[in-house]
């Protein structure tokens, strides 16, 4: 296959970018589009030129470090997958594909495709973690959980952070990812002596990053690579207004408690 790629070329976030026009060969379709682009670094090597910088790790659909939008949507035409799982089977010989890096005010650009999204780290360090006090522990099978609420605990649980529902969202809203962050801590027992404490901090974060705000557009769900639903964010919403509602001295008699 031979292959027109416009890619977004910028040396660094101080500098204005520009797509740049490229020629590819050699694909086949059972490449990932990765090795498609490694495949054009090598070229653009051996012709001398400076090859395309982009993110990845895993290649396995786990770290969702591959962000990318090809034709216009966040990790390509894929349906639950990331653009390391995105073979080139997807695309014609001849065809012409548009790449840029996830577009975001909170995401900015390191260099051509590669964006900060440490963004979203920070929402985590927030408060998506719970604290566990030093010494025995109960017994793990002493305080059962449903099965439909552990289900639910590990469908928000799949978020792997990788912002494609920000870049897809009009908005550059960030409400899926803190949902399912803040959803899958809450709905366990570990959860639950910091789950107000946990959403307010998290939402305060969130906006304080410079995310948009959510308008249900549920353009998030359409690209999650693990089909998070957007049923959490009403889950999110819920917890909030309850937590808009308890005192903060509640809140710090509740943590002094553990």
């Amino acid at each position: 296959m031979r292959l027109t790629l416009y890619l977004w070329r910028q040396k660094s976030p101080n500098v204005s970018g520009e797509m740049v026009r490229h020629e590819v060969d050699g694909i086949t379709a059972d490449m990932s589009f990765l090795e498609m682009l490694d495949t054009l670094n090598e070229q653009l090597s051996v012709k001398g030129d400076e090859p395309i910088v982009f993110d990845s790790d895993c290649r396995e659909g786990i770290c969702g470090a591959c962000s990318l939008i090809i034709n216009g949507v966040p990790h390509g035409p894929g349906y639950g997958s990331t653009t390391c799982q995105l073979y080139m089977r997807h695309f014609q010989d001849g065809d012409t594909i548009y790449i840029e890096p996830f577009r975001s005010g909170a995401f900015p650009i390191v260099r051509d495709l590669m964006t900060d999204r440490s963004s979203l780290d920070r929402v985590i360090q927030a408060g998506g973690y719970i604290s566990v006090a030093a010494g025995p522990k109960p017994e793990p099978n002493a305080n059962l959980i449903p099965f439909d609420i552990t289900e639910r605990a590990m469908d928000a649980a799949a978020c792997i952070g990788c912002g494609a529902c920000v870049a897809a969202c009009p908005n550059g809203s960030a409400m899926l990812f803190t949902a399912a962050k803040v959803s899958h801590l809450g709905a366990l027992p570990q959860g639950q002596p910091e789950r107000q404490q946990r959403v307010t901090h998290m939402v305060q974060q969130m906006d304080h990053e410079g995310f948009g705000s959510c308008r249900n557009y549920a353009e998030c769900q359409a690209v999650c690579p693990k089909e998070i639903s957007i049923d959490f964010i009403g889950q999110l919403n819920r917890d909030y207004q309850v937590s808009s509602l308890v005192s903060p001295q509640k809140r710090r008699g509740q943590l002094k408690s553990l």
